[in-house]
């Protein structure tokens, strides 16, 4: 009698601890699977999956999310060789030399590559990678991918938001004095002459005042055009102020004053609305590269356009002809 209920006591006492660390295990199970959630709600709002290839048969596995990603069903098969035609060529380009490195080399990497789903939607994504191995032999390679695709579209925006204008599409005023100050400092270097030439609208402020500025903005845009169609040659066409363009050229200086005259040319035009009409015209001046700095050079192209616009407008002049400021000047050129 003793021995079994010491056999009971035991018995007892082990169904307790059973149960106890049945529980643990319950509830270790239960903050899995709420950790799981947590990482797929994270992982979906982030647009970040996790995938891994074996080594050497490139068998891939993905979560759900890079399925989505990629505009494939979850769960559908995967072919890594047709998974790759959806990279762009430059992309698939990098992706294989990356990885054949990492490869090689027992490490990792990590790179952003573009991508067209099966969708036909154009994505990029990020993907980094770290490459596993047994008895110093590769045998998986895994990571994450994550759509970094609106992260793309923002970072591209601002940079050209930086350097160029929204209105017309040309260089903006902080691309054009980058570009100018290394015209300036490579002169002499070339045996070609180099130019400054800017552009100020004629009776632009009447056709704001006369018909608003979203006429006001068709023209500019208009001459935007027109300057880009004009000056094919041009190394920068650049919208620095209100009506106010540069553009710099490698030219001589029989070329140059082409250039300038077929502005005068192109920009000269009547602009009819509303049964009215103003007249658009262009005044521009010229400065040749001298070894001069640029905030000289534009001083001798700006002065040479109000030359131009105190000589009748419609017409160009350039600077640093005779004895004085400004030489030349043409006849009107419209």
């Amino acid at each position: 009698m003793i021995f079994s209920r010491r056999d009971t006591d035991t018995i007892a006492r082990l169904r307790l601890q059973i149960s106890q660390k049945e529980a643990v295990i319950q509830e270790q199970a239960s903050a899995l699977v709420h950790s799981r959630k947590i990482f797929d709600r994270s992982s979906a709002a982030a647009r970040l999956g996790v995938w891994q290839c074996s080594l050497p048969d490139n068998a891939l596995e993905w979560t759900d999310v890079v399925y989505d990603i990629f505009d494939l069903p979850r769960g559908s098969i995967l072919d890594r060789s047709e998974i790759v035609k959806c990279y762009s060529e430059a992309s698939a380009r990098n992706l294989n030399t990356l990885r054949s490195k990492a490869i090689a080399e027992r490490n990792g990497f990590t790179m952003d590559a573009e991508i067209i789903t099966a969708m036909g939607n154009r994505r990029w994504i990020r993907i980094t990678a770290t490459v596993e191995c047994e008895d110093a032999k590769p045998v998986r390679i895994f990571g994450i991918k994550q759509d970094i695709t609106d992260e793309k579209i923002t970072k591209d925006r601002t940079q050209y938001l930086a350097a160029f204008d929204v209105m017309t599409g040309l260089a903006n005023r902080a691309q054009f004095q980058s570009k100018l100050g290394e015209f300036c400092d490579d002169y002499g270097r070339g045996d070609t002459p180099r130019a400054l030439i800017l552009v100020d609208l004629d009776g632009f402020k009447t056709l704001n005042d006369t018909f608003g500025h979203s006429a006001g903005d068709d023209c500019l845009r208009e001459t935007a055009r027109h300057l880009e169609r004009v000056c094919t040659q041009a190394a920068l066409i650049a919208r620095i102020g209100g009506d106010e363009f540069a553009i710099l050229v490698n030219e001589n200086r029989d070329s140059v004053s082409n250039v300038a005259r077929n502005i005068v040319r192109a920009l000269y035009r009547p602009v009819h609305l509303e049964g009215r009409q103003v007249q658009i015209g262009a005044s521009v001046g010229i400065a040749f590269m001298d070894g001069s700095t640029p905030s000289e050079l534009f001083k001798k192209a700006d002065v040479a356009l109000y030359a131009a616009k105190a000589a009748g407008r419609n017409t160009f002049e350039i600077s640093g002809d005779a004895d004085d400021d400004v030489g030349h000047r043409a006849t009107d050129a419209a």
